[in-house]
């Protein structure tokens, strides 16, 4: 009964809009000597093309990046105006994406849409069901998923549909990828309980995971395979090659949010207010956070800048945590709950709330710099091309600011 329980909360609140690459390379350095046997190069070649560089101005997946760490080394203006709204035919959820100067988005009219920054519609797709789920821009090409359970891949300059790929519920995470042997590999989320390994040429099933319940986010992507948190209270790390599960790390309560990986680390919130840090090598939990005052969930995914994670709650309340050992740094209360999840310009957190407020806080400090108020609530994720600014409303229109 209490599983039932858990399902049918997860699947009715659980709206983190889980929906390409930074150029960030890994710390860790590696020295080639030339006594390195051929494993060895073949794993370094491997860890190479497993992430592909794009124009650091891009933000072609939600998060940004295969680790949907949600940081952009860009500047915003001191004082973000206005430049233009663009209207759907229906309430946004889905978070928009951006690559080759376009913006796309999806809406609960059913509509993928293509505009450029002069706010003109380049083209729009029909899905047939309401896109929740953010996009994916990946060579060319848009990837997205339906709440009918569809997901597509479509041409970015036209719209026009290459291919489509049934699960067998609905899609409202973001997919991810790698390239492995000049070849792409898809993962998404569905609510059928499985991660689906798709082929990018073909559309063509590779495999299924099957988790024991509903995958509201998106999953990052970690040497290889990917990770993902699911309703079923676990971290799971899933081959892209085999669709094998490498490790299962428990958490005890369902993940309604996308996870932020960097180096072996991990770092997600729960439906429960907790906040931990999963060493995922060691497959064991680092550390926690966890307000004893308040048990209120996080439907937010964090976002990563420097040593700093920050995360909105359903509190209201805006979390900076230490990602060293998961200390407080600071918090703010905001004018209303937080689903939608920040993003971080270098010094500049950027956040959003369910009463259509728009925050800018220094990260260092959280000293308030700037708001504006749109009045709809807000629930996915803003992104960042330049020094702009783009956000989805409820109100059905996409915001661009600079």
């Amino acid at each position: 009964m209490n599983s039932m329980k858990n399902q049918i909360e997860c699947c009715f609140c659980c709206r983190d809009k889980a929906c390409l690459v930074s150029t960030t390379v890994n710390r860790n350095i590696i020295v080639m000597r030339q006594n390195v046997k051929m494993p060895t190069i073949l794993f370094i070649v491997f860890m190479l093309i497993e992430i592909p560089l794009f124009a650091q101005t891009n933000w072609p997946i939600f998060r940004g990046n295969q680790q949907l760490t949600g940081f952009a080394n860009t500047d915003l203006p001191a004082q973000p105006k206005l430049l233009f709204s663009f209207p759907t035919g229906d309430d946004i959820k889905s978070s928009p994406v951006v690559a080759e100067n376009t913006i796309f988005c999806g809406s609960s009219d059913g509509n993928l849409y293509a505009i450029d920054f002069s706010g003109k519609l380049k083209w729009k797709f029909n899905a047939g069901n309401v896109i929740e789920a953010p996009p994916l821009y990946l060579n060319g090409s848009v990837i997205v998923g339906s709440m009918d359970g569809w997901f597509f891949r479509l041409d970015a300059k036209t719209g026009k549909q290459i291919w489509k790929y049934k699960t067998d519920n609905q899609i409202v995470g973001s997919a991810n990828f790698i390239k492995s042997r000049s070849l792409y590999k898809l993962a998404v989320g569905s609510y059928d309980y499985n991660l689906h390994g798709v082929g990018f040429e073909k559309g063509d099933s590779l495999w299924r995971y099957e988790s024991d319940n509903f995958i509201n986010g998106a999953p990052a992507i970690y040497k290889g395979n990917a990770v993902f948190g699911g309703c079923d209270g676990f971290i799971h790390v899933v081959s892209m090659e085999t669709g094998k599960a490498v490790k299962k790390v428990k958490l005890d309560t369902y993940v309604a949010s996308s996870p932020v990986v960097e180096g072996d680390l991990l770092y997600v919130g729960d439906y429960e207010g907790r906040f931990f840090a999963v060493n995922l090598a060691e497959g064991k939990i680092q550390w926690t956070y966890d307000n004893q005052e308040k048990n209120l969930p996080f439907i937010a995914s964090p976002v990563l800048g420097g040593n700093f994670l920050v995360i909105g709650n359903e509190d209201r309340e805006l979390y900076c945590i230490r990602k060293n050992d998961g200390s407080l740094a600071w918090k703010i209360r905001l004018s209303d709950r937080i689903n939608a999840s920040s993003v971080i310009c270098k010094n500049k957190v950027v956040s959003v709330t369910m009463d259509g407020m728009i925050y800018i806080h220094e990260l260092s400090t959280g000293k308030q710099i700037w708001s504006y108020e749109i009045g709809s609530p807000v629930v996915g994720s803003p992104a960042v091309y330049g020094n702009k600014l783009i956000i989805g409303a409820v109100d059905g229109r996409i915001y661009v600011f600079g």
